[in-house]
């Protein structure tokens, strides 16, 4: 009998509070990583990822209704009090936030705020605190870690604080990782840096990695399986290899043509996706893509259509390799 994942998401909803009633922002959303597994999350802006990522941490915003099942090493999550979550959030489960300089607390020196945790989490005294942040921080490569101890995070660069924000994540030992746009306003040189850091840390940790993009380049550096979303739902997932090299689903081909590529002539223009991700509680009837799909019949607009398969899945009537 195989054993459980470290992380089984089954039928996550998150619905938020509006002017007309519950708005829903996440439906049905099914994932499930390992212990020493990389899952990447794609799609655009307004899918749902960062909601995902917020259920999963117990951060929701206020009035937010989750239903489902979140299960971490078995240990049911959704319905936690606060106190309940503060012993799971950055313990078991840690978060990398999208943007450093607004994670990171302005008043507080470096050393301090990785400290926090060790504190907090691991109950070492200010000494050995200290000592053990200086450790992350030379883990995570930071520059003149000593010196950074107590330096202010105005006085780092963006990829600096990224490490610094990596190695508070990293503070209490955690089982999942969940990275939200690690490499967000980061040179590639940078982005690189990260990535590579963060596949190092899951191989030596034996880490459960979720990492959140909307760059399929960054996920085909830095992730074995990838879970393609649209409009609060998974449309397509499987291994990234064969999920980049021949996607089925219309939205997720249309992720890829969209992608600039080394060799096109010069002043052509990309492929675009036409229209946008409807607004939560917008969704059309049928499949939600349809009416951005060049593969639309009219079954599509009035028939939802199941996430069907197992190792490659797809929510499409009508997936590449069949016709219309």
């Amino acid at each position: 009998m195989s054993a459980a994942p470290l992380l089984q998401v089954q039928g996550l909803s998150v619905a938020l509070d509006g002017p007309a009633g519950p708005r829903p922002v996440l439906q049905g959303l099914d994932l499930a990583i390992d212990r020493g597994q990389t899952l990447g999350l794609i799609g655009e802006s307004g899918c749902g990822k960062s909601m995902a990522a917020l259920a999963l941490i117990g951060l929701l915003p206020e009035g937010a209704r989750a239903s489902g099942s979140v299960r971490l090493d078995g240990r049911e999550l959704l319905g936690l009090d606060e106190r309940g979550w503060c012993g799971v959030r950055g313990a078991r489960v840690s978060m990398v936030f999208q943007e450093p300089m607004s994670a990171l607390n302005p008043l507080h020196p470096i050393g301090r705020q990785v400290a926090e945790g060790l504190r907090l989490h691991r109950g070492l005294d200010a000494r050995a605190a200290r000592a053990e942040a200086l450790r992350l921080l030379e883990r995570v490569q930071l520059p003149r870690a000593a010196e950074r101890l107590d330096a202010w995070p105005h006085q780092l660069s963006g990829g600096q604080r990224q490490r610094v924000l990596i190695a508070m994540a990293l503070a209490a030992r955690p089982a999942l990782l969940i990275a939200d746009e690690p490499t967000t306003a980061l040179d590639v040189v940078l982005q690189r840096e990260v990535l590579d850091l963060l596949g190092r840390l899951v191989a030596e940790d034996g880490l459960g990695l979720l990492l959140i993009s909307h760059d399929l380049g960054v996920m085909a550096h830095s992730v074995a399986r990838l879970a393609v979303m649209y409009a609060g739902r998974l449309v397509e997932t499987g291994p990234t290899r064969a999920l980049l090299r021949s996607p089925q689903h219309p939205y997720t081909h249309g992720l890829l043509a969209s992608r600039p590529r080394l060799g096109a002539p010069r002043g052509g223009r990309l492929p675009v996706i036409p229209g946008r991700v409807p607004a939560p509680g917008e969704w059309p009837p049928g499949c939600a893509f349809a009416p951005r799909c060049p593969r639309a019949t009219t079954d599509c607009t009035t028939t939802e259509p199941a996430l069907t398969g197992a190792d490659r899945a797809v929510r499409c009537l009508h997936p590449h390799g069949e016709a219309p």
